[in-house]
């Protein structure tokens, strides 16, 4: 199969969608598909260069600009890259084109009516936008929803939310897949015993993400230890001043290498997933949990729907997102019961071979291959 997988952004991209995108062309190659990528270049490097894998000779990169021509070189949108990627489709006709940007993929279909995408869901746009923007986003979802071969629900709870906000926007073909991990080899053995001393946070500083909430539980935990991975500098500046020196001890470190927090996850007992209630976090499938899980770690983690498509109720301590003393509690609790902790780190990692990169790419073709069969 011949797969177009466009993504409007330079690459590679060191947030969660520009390494969820390598992995699944990765994937996708390894499984046997021929990948064009159309991207953005950066002066970093080959797009899948993080990833620390050979390179797949059924990839074929497409470096688009997003930039426009001289005098207006400083300026970029959406629209110069569509451009080049029309003339580019006007060229040569993939099987399918897969996109999970919802402007880009509009902006497609709007050009091509009979284009065969595949378009990826990963939140409701509309329903976190300003309300200025909110009508313009609800009319690209509708018609995407609608106008696309297929559409990828990154988890059920998204797929509920958009069918929820656009009854009438049914796709003609539908399927949820979860994030993925790149299962690690197994680590060394943790230091159960002294699990109240190993607990990690990996991810972004940002609100929704809860390590607010996460500092302000440490501030009931005197006796552990909680090293949260991944602030930018001004973010850790900002939350030194809210920890309290009578609580835990929390280590605040910058973002650091895919291989490098796995050597952190891999010798974590517990792990922590504090999202609030807000924004994405009611529809995400959190590169960060599968990680956790692939590590065999322990975890306590927000309430969320998306989550409890994942693991089942004994999987994992639960508290209610938002509230620190909720998360304190479950962080104590596991704690205070290292062989539970054990027990639950090494299902978890079990239960993490089920969501490899590899498997959801297999999913993906499946599902590409009846929209194929279907047209």
């Amino acid at each position: 199969m011949n797969i177009l997988y466009a993504f409007p952004e330079p690459l590679p991209l060191p947030k969660a969608r520009g390494i969820q995108t390598a992995w699944m062309v990765h994937a996708l190659c390894q499984a046997g598909a021929r990948v064009s990528l159309a991207h953005c270049p950066s002066p970093d490097g080959h797009p899948l260069t993080p990833l620390g894998r050979d390179l797949p000779a059924n990839l074929r990169l497409l470096p688009l600009s997003r930039h426009w021509p001289f005098p207006l070189q400083r300026w970029h949108s959406v629209g110069r890259f569509v451009a080049q990627l029309l003339k580019h489709l006007d060229r040569e006709r993939p099987d399918l084109v897969f996109v999970r940007h919802l402007k880009l993929a509009q902006r497609l279909l709007q050009a091509r009516p009979d284009l065969p995408l595949v378009y990826e869901a990963h939140e409701v746009f509309a329903a976190t936008a300003p309300e200025s923007k909110r009508a313009a986003l609800a009319a690209q979802e509708a018609a995407v929803l609608a106008g696309a071969a297929g559409v990828v629900f990154i988890s059920g709870a998204v797929e509920a939310a958009l069918q929820a906000a656009y009854p009438d926007a049914r796709p003609r073909a539908r399927t949820v897949l979860h994030s993925g991990v790149d299962l690690p080899p197994p680590g060394p053995e943790k230091d159960w015993a002294q699990c109240a001393r190993h607990m990690v946070y990996a991810g972004s500083f940002y609100g929704w993400k809860g390590v607010d909430d996460l500092v302000a539980a440490a501030a009931r935990l005197p006796g552990h230890r909680l090293t949260l991975l991944g602030g930018e500098a001004g973010e850790i500046e900002r939350l030194k001043p809210r920890i309290d020196p009578r609580g835990a001890e929390v280590l605040l470190l910058p973002r650091l290498a895919p291989e490098r927090v796995m050597a952190h996850l891999q010798e974590a007992c517990i792990a922590v997933l504090p999202n609030r209630a807000e924004g994405v976090s009611q529809f995400t499938s959190p590169l960060k949990l599968f990680e956790y899980m692939g590590a065999g770690c322990a975890l306590v983690t927000a309430d969320l729907p998306s989550i409890r498509e994942v693991l089942a109720p004994d999987q994992a301590a639960w508290f209610t997102p938002g509230d620190p003393e909720s998360l304190a509690a479950a962080l104590a609790g596991l704690a205070a019961d290292p062989d539970a902790a054990r027990r639950q780190g090494e299902n978890l990692r079990q239960l993490a071979a089920r969501y490899t990169w590899g498997a959801r790419a297999r999913g993906l073709l499946d599902f590409m291959e009846q929209i194929r069969g279907g047209r």
